[in-house]
């Protein structure tokens, strides 16, 4: 993002360090009270903690903030790994960018998400968020291998292809069905990552646009050569 440095000169100082323990400790902070409180009702959780528009009309603000705090899953066997995979992505972004960076770029993903809900009336949760942020890993570190199931290990730009599949699944249904408000909510919910990444992929497509032209110059130049070696 261009003007980002200046930025960071300016208010750096207020960028919160080790953000993604904190996400991840009140991720796992919300598991733990939806047992205590609601006896493991996932539902009521999300009910109480979402970012619903007509909710929040009605004075619970909390909604703002508490809606990236709900886990993906509720599952005993699957939080841990979750909320490591929050903390262990957001470190590796804020030792890759900075901790200014890492701030805006959770403040853009959930100010798109803010913004996102109250244009199409839908609930949010923190998902499109944590979607995002795993895209802008696969991007940056493609290379890197999970242990899938703890056992395979598979490179993280597979999982990224299959994240953005997943999305662009969500989104050719939702067009297909006419859902336009949801197609809105989705694209504005990755205001961050095409704000982060936008620039990066335009510039590879005119690489890319470029190497072909450069390939089919060379190959208009070279026919007439290899006409007149065959007489």
């Amino acid at each position: 993002m261009k003007g980002l440095s200046r930025l960071e000169l300016r208010y750096g100082r207020y960028a919160i360090s080790n953000l993604a323990l904190y996400i991840a400790a009140l991720n796992l902070a919300v598991f733990l009270l939806t047992f205590l409180l609601f006896g493991g009702d996932s539902f009521r959780t999300q009910m109480t903690l979402a970012l619903i528009p007509s909710e929040v009309f009605k004075g619970q603000v909390w909604r703002l903030i508490t809606f990236i705090l709900i886990p993906d899953n509720f599952s005993p066997i699957w939080i841990l790994f979750t909320v490591y995979l929050i903390y262990m992505i957001g470190t590796s972004l804020e030792r890759y960018w900075g901790r200014f960076k890492l701030n805006i770029f959770y403040l853009v993903g959930i100010l798109g998400s803010i913004v996102a809900a109250f244009i199409t009336g839908f609930g949010m949760t923190g998902m499109y968020l944590n979607l995002s942020l795993f895209l802008a890993y696969a991007t940056l570190f493609p290379e890197q291998e999970f242990l899938l199931f703890f056992v395979l290990p598979v490179k993280v730009k597979y999982l990224g292809i299959l994240d953005a599949l997943y999305i662009f699944y969500q989104l050719f249904t939702a067009i297909r069905f006419g859902a336009w408000p949801f197609v809105g909510a989705i694209l504005v919910a990755f205001l961050n990552y095409i704000l982060f990444f936008g620039d990066d992929f335009l510039k590879w497509i005119k690489l890319k646009q470029q190497v072909a032209r450069n390939r089919k110059r060379f190959f208009d130049q070279v026919r007439p050569y290899d006409k007149n070696r065959r007489f």
